[in-house]
């Protein structure tokens, strides 16, 4: 096992502690408990003129860093911009103070929808990739990064990406606290429910889900004005059975503004159907997307809404029936398995939710059965 400390930035230092106290329970990890200490170590100072430096406060030559980090909405209420200052100063003070391999584990990357590449646009998960790459990161983890494509903006002679499904997470929900035997989820789901992609290019994430419970799809085909963003003009609803009666689960994943989910909600409530819930992995939940969902809630049109906490769900977000699914043992899982050089193939895995109902447990399809 590699030699390997856990730090934060502020944005994620209370998600990166949780995540710690996961790690310590794997065999051949209760050393590092000693430390938990550094997760603390990076020190941001900040000059008259507004201007900044990270500083780290304790010894981690020779170690592998991992790095959690957020540019979204976080705990520390910083704001996008200086969160990206201020993880771009703590990958070179690392570098500084000649940390091994820096792994940077961001498990939202709130540039990642900016990878459209045009003529006269830039594109932000290019410039953010490339900054990270080169001040030293050489190790690049995610949860559900947008798009597939996004992938190849890593150079991997440089440095490498895992973007781990997150979306298993959601999965496992579904069967915990919605299913919970095999005998509903032959007998009652898997009639009566329906899984929605929110457009076509969702339609692939919206299989995965069909697939797993063995569900029928509907897919939602919108047109969007590029012209503007966060912009919906019509949506098509696109289905091999009737909706009328079903239960409707959307999926996606992330929600901004909320602004395709109150389309496409509308444009499913001529249909009938029994009821429509949304899941989604990043509850980005920029303004107004409380009030959207609020609104849709009240008139009975909306009734679950499934997040994770890859973006912190303050206090300010008020929205009733929303059920935020901690990732910070998935986290563990995958440090567990990069500081042992084990194959990722068993968290990449499709979820076949029979099989997970017949022997619950987090990820155990993968045959992972480690820290219950």
């Amino acid at each position: 096992m590699n030699e390997f400390v856990i730090t934060a930035t502020r944005s994620m230092r209370g998600y990166a502690k949780r995540v710690a106290e996961y790690v310590t329970k794997f065999p051949g990890f209760a050393s590092f408990a000693d430390s938990m200490d550094r997760i603390d170590a990076l020190k941001t100072d900040r000059f008259a003129d507004g201007e900044r430096e990270v500083v780290v406060a304790s010894s981690i030559r020779g170690r592998d860093v991992i790095l959690f980090a957020s540019c979204a909405r976080n705990e520390a209420g910083i704001g996008v911009d200086e969160a990206k200052i201020e993880l771009y100063n703590a990958i070179d003070a690392l570098k500084r103070a000649q940390a091994g391999r820096i792994i940077v584990f961001e498990p939202f990357v709130s540039c990642s929808r900016s990878d459209r590449t045009t003529r006269r646009s830039s594109v932000g998960l290019w410039v953010h990739l490339k900054i990270l790459s080169s001040l030293g990161a050489r190790h690049f983890v995610t949860y559900q990064l947008h798009s597939d494509k996004s992938k190849t903006m890593i150079d991997p002679t440089i440095s490498v990406m895992d973007d781990i499904p997150a979306l298993t997470l959601l999965k496992q929900r579904l069967c915990d606290v919605y299913i919970k035997n095999v005998d509903t989820l032959i007998n009652t789901v898997r009639p009566n429910w329906a899984f929605c992609s929110v457009d076509a290019g969702g339609e692939k994430l919206a299989r995965r889900f069909s697939n797993s419970f063995g569900v029928s799809l509907v897919v939602a085909h919108k047109q969007r004005d590029y012209s503007k963003c966060n912009t919906v003009e019509c949506i098509d609803i696109l289905s091999s059975e009737p909706i009328e009666g079903k239960t409707l689960w959307i999926v996606d994943d992330m929600i901004d503004t909320a602004g395709s989910v109150t389309s496409l909600v509308n444009a499913l409530k001529p249909f009938k159907p029994a009821e429509i819930n949304l899941m989604a992995v990043h509850a980005v939940f920029s303004n107004p997307a409380a009030e959207r969902l609020r609104q849709l809630i009240d008139e009975g049109l909306l009734r679950h809404i499934v997040v994770t906490d890859t973006v912190t769900c303050s206090a300010e977000i008020d929205i009733p029936n929303l059920e935020v699914v901690p990732s910070t043992e998935l986290a563990a899982r995958v440090i567990n398995t990069i500081m042992n050089n084990d194959s990722m193939a068993k968290l990449l895995r499709d979820f076949n939710a029979e099989k997970y109902l017949g022997a619950p447990g987090l990820f155990n399809q993968q045959g992972s059965g480690e820290c219950r």
